[in-house]
């Protein structure tokens, strides 16, 4: 459904709360658990020898929520990440921009829906996790036309945090770097080894809210567990739908 360009989104009704949640937890594939971000250390060295898209910074830069009828992700520029401290895996290449999403370890590997034993595990025993990290060299829409895709330009002074996030999202190895433990699901991306556990309540869909709230979002972490409870929270803190996921740009796209 397109986005509306003025006032907040339809808010999803609170009786289907309870289903979303459990709908989320049994077909999503991906669970998590995760602190917040932490704080930048005052010295931060902003690096930029990694890639060389290194633009003029002007003072926001634009980041997106992707989604498809369940699972999330977020997009930031990369050149953006490396100069706000963000440490890269190893050999991972020049791009303008990196899709993140973090997920079950196993179904990330296996790259299928879990069984429902597997499932049952996910839901109560704590499993390993990784975080995805996927190129993109091309613009975020013509990359993922089958998501549902919102954008906000957020002050590009947030990088700091985003990108403290996303290293505590990584186990480094003796080089400093992430350690890769696998291909992406697609996109010629890396799988990198995560240091927190995969379990219901903390899901896929949690993880992608704590990244907005690493870019200043407020969300309500009841809200963040279901894909579209989530989109709501991203919406009502200014991210706006580009994309609707059958290749329609909607009107704030072409504003």
């Amino acid at each position: 459904m397109p986005a509306r360009s003025k006032g907040f989104p339809m808010m999803p009704s609170l009786r289907h709360l309870p289903a979303c949640a459990i709908l989320g937890l049994l077909t999503s594939c991906n669970f998590v658990s995760l602190p917040p971000a932490a704080e930048p250390p005052a010295g931060l060295v902003r690096k930029n020898t990694v890639s060389t898209y290194t633009p003029e910074r002007p003072p926001e830069v634009q980041v997106w929520l992707i989604a498809d009828k369940l699972h999330t992700g977020m997009v930031f520029p990369y050149d953006w990440l490396l100069e706000s401290g963000f440490v890269p895996p190893e050999h991972f290449p020049d791009c303008k921009f990196v899709t993140f999403s973090w997920g079950d370890r196993m179904a990330y590997v296996n790259k299928r829906w879990l069984t429902a034993p597997e499932i049952v595990s996910a839901i109560f025993l704590p499993s390993s996790s990784v975080m995805e990290c996927i190129p993109i060299q091309w613009n975020v829409t013509e990359v993922s036309p089958n998501q549902h895709i919102w954008m906000k330009s957020i002050p590009a002074s947030a990088g700091p945090y985003i990108a403290s996030f996303l290293n505590h999202c990584t186990i480094p190895g003796e080089d400093g770097k992430p350690i890769a433990i696998g291909p992406a699901s697609w996109g010629g991306g890396v799988l990198l080894e995560s240091p927190h556990s995969y379990y219901f309540p903390r899901i896929c869909n949690v993880w992608t809210g704590q990244a907005l709230e690493a870019c200043g979002a407020d969300i309500f972490p009841l809200m963040s567990i279901h894909r579209d409870t989530l989109a709501f929270e991203a919406q009502r803190n200014g991210f706006v739908q580009i994309w609707d996921g059958s290749g329609n740009k909607n009107a704030a796209a072409r504003r």
